[in-house]
């Protein structure tokens, strides 16, 4: 089972994940800033933290086993990824022919998977994949078009 330390320190690193993603979205005037986006990685940690966790938790009989036979607990993270979807649908706005925030929603599905990858402790993953989506958003804003023809 992971200790307090363990957990608090995946913890952490989710935040800071998802703050990284977020000061961008938050310094372009995005909905989903700095805030929420560090609360979607906290939460994502903490599903998923609870999910490899739960097995110790409730454990009867040799752990292997227990895990072996049962991998229902890695079900939280595929509800993870379906429950950010519909947080991320609320963020999509629709303006007559032009559709808004659909990367800002994209954004915060995928900061979800950044503390999917915190909770299960790739912190590198997590980072490089967080500094690369900042990247992929601002060289993508460059060359971005901004105005759709009528």
């Amino acid at each position: 089972m992971l200790s307090l330390a363990d957990m608090l320190l995946r913890l952490g690193v989710a935040i800071v994940v998802g703050a990284i993603v977020g000061l961008e979205r938050e310094l372009m005037g995005k909905e989903a800033g700095i805030r929420t986006d560090l609360m979607v990685a906290s939460g994502a940690a903490i599903f998923t933290i609870v999910g490899l966790t739960l097995p110790s938790v409730v454990q009867v009989g040799n752990l292997p086993d227990v895990v072996a036979r049962n991998s229902g607990f890695l079900s939280v993270i595929g509800n993870i990824v379906v429950g950010i979807g519909f947080l991320g649908a609320g963020v999509i706005l629709h303006e007559g022919k032009r559709v808004r925030s659909l990367t800002t929603a994209a954004t915060v599905w995928v900061v979800a998977s950044l503390g999917i990858l915190s909770g299960m402790g790739l912190f590198a993953f997590a980072f490089l994949s967080a500094v690369g989506l900042d990247v992929i958003l601002f060289f993508t804003r460059k060359i971005g078009v901004r105005e759709i023809p009528e």
